[in-house]
C-alpha cells in the first residue's frame, strides 16, 4: 500500500511507516506548511493512505482520490477532515485522542502556579527595569546587609506587590473529567487541594478522590476553576457574566481547553471589575489575539498564552506510535482502537 505522509511525527518512529507502507513525505512532515487542496488531490492520485495533521482534507479531496481507504489524522479531534465525505465512501478516519492529556494538564497547573503566585508579572517588572537599583549603590548595601536580604518590605516593594497565594487546602473546580480533567485532579492532590468536579456525564463510581457537585456550587466554592469540556451546544458560553458573579471574589479561572466556553466579553468586564481575581488563559474566542484586545493592553489580572498546553514533543511521540499501531491494525484487518465516529 502506498501512502502520503504530511503529518507532524516523530522522525524516528517514521522507518516503522516504511516498514509496513511505501511512503512518500511532504508537506508539514518536510516544511512545516500545508499543502493546498490541489497539492493534496495530485500527491493522493494513486495512493491508499494519508496521514497528515493539519491539512484540510475536504469533500473535494476525498471525491478525487479514488484509491484512498484510510485517513490518519494525528489530532485529537479531526475538525479539518470532511467526516461525512469519509463515511459515504466507508473510509475510516483514525485520529489520536489523549495523546497530549498529560501535557494540558501539567500546563494547566502551570498556569494555576503562575497566577497565583504573579509570577509573569513579576518577571515583567524586572524586565521593565522596576524594581532595579544601580550597581554602585547595590555594592554599598551588600556590604551593610546580612545573606538573608529582600528587595524591600515598604509599600511598593515586590515582597507586598507580588504575594501571592498557595495551592495546598484550596479547592480546585474542574469542569469536564476526561482524560485531561481526570490527569489535572491527579497532579492538584499531590499540591495538597481539595478537587470538586462538575460533569453530567460522570458517574460517582468513576469519580474516586474527587466530589461530583453541580455547577453553581462548583462556582461558588471553588478557589480555582478549570475548564476541559468538550464544545457542545450546552457548554458554549458556559462560563458568562452569571457564572462569574457567582464566583468568589479572589478566585481564578484557569482555561487550557477551548476558547468557546467562556463568554469573552464578560469575562473582561469581569477582570475589569474585579469580579474575580484573575484568569490564566490558553485558548481564546477568535486566534490570534488582535494586538488592541484588553488582555494584552488593559488588564493586568489574567495571564495569556499562545495556545500551546498541548505542545510539547512527547506528545508528538505518543501520537505518533498510536498512529503506528492503529494502521498496523487496519492493515492486519483487526478491530481500529481509535477509529472517529461523531
Amino acid at each position: 500500500m502506498k501512502a502520503l505522509l504530511t503529518a507532524e511525527m516523530d522522525e524516528s518512529l517514521v522507518p516503522e511507516l516504511d516498514c509496513m507502507l511505501d511512503v512518500e513525505t511532504d508537506g508539514w512532515y518536510v516544511s512545516n506548511e500545508l499543502l493546498s487542496e490541489s497539492d493534496l488531490i495530485r500527491k493522493m492520485k494513486h495512493k491508499d493512505v494519508l496521514i497528515t495533521s493539519y491539512d484540510k482534507v475536504t469533500r473535494n479531496v476525498i471525491e478525487n482520490c479514488p484509491q484512498l481507504k484510510l485517513i490518519a489524522c494525528t489530532r485529537s479531534n479531526p475538525i479539518n477532515i470532511d467526516f461525512d465525505a469519509a463515511t459515504e465512501r466507508k473510509i475510516p478516519i483514525i485520529y489520536t485522542p489523549g495523546r497530549n492529556a498529560n501535557s494540558a494538564a501539567e500546563y494547566t497547573i502551570a498556569m494555576m502556579l503562575n497566577i497565583a503566585r504573579h509570577i509573569p508579572f513579576a518577571y515583567k517588572e524586572l524586565h521593565d527595569s522596576n524594581s532595579l537599583i544601580e550597581k554602585e549603590v547595590q555594592e554599598v548595601q551588600r556590604e551593610a546587609l546580612k545573606e538573608d536580604i529582600t528587595w524591600g518590605l515598604g509599600i511598593g516593594s515586590p515582597y507586598i506587590e507580588f504575594k501571592g497565594s498557595e495551592l495546598k487546602d484550596k479547592t480546585l473546580g474542574i469542569i469536564g473529567y476526561g482524560q485531561i480533567g481526570k490527569k489535572v485532579a491527579g497532579l492538584a492532590r499531590a499540591f495538597g487541594m481539595k478537587i470538586y468536579v462538575n460533569d453530567p456525564y460522570v458517574q460517582e463510581s468513576e469519580a474516586q478522590d474527587v466530589t461530583l457537585v453541580g455547577f453553581d456550587r462548583l462556582l461558588e466554592s471553588s478557589d480555582f476553576i478549570t475548564s476541559h469540556a468538550a464544545v457542545v451546544p450546552d457548554t458554549i458560553g458556559l462560563l458568562n457574566k452569571a457564572a462569574f458573579e457567582r464566583m468568589k471574589k479572589n478566585a481564578y479561572l484557569i482555561n487550557t481547553s477551548r476558547g468557546a466556553i467562556i463568554n469573552e466579553d464578560d469575562l473582561v468586564l469581569a477582570l475589569r471589575n474585579r469580579t474575580i481575581a484573575g484568569a490564566a488563559l490558553d485558548v481564546f474566542a477568535a486566534e490570534p489575539l488582535s494586538a488592541g484586545h484588553p488582555f494584552l493592553c488593559e488588564l493586568d489580572n489574567v495571564l495569556v498564552t499562545p495556545h500551546i498546553a498541548g505542545a510539547t514533543f512527547e506528545a508528538i511521540t505518543n501520537h505518533s506510535k498510536m498512529i503506528i499501531e492503529e494502521i498496523k491494525r487496519f492493515m492486519n484487518k483487526e478491530p481500529l482502537e481509535f477509529q472517529y465516529k461523531k
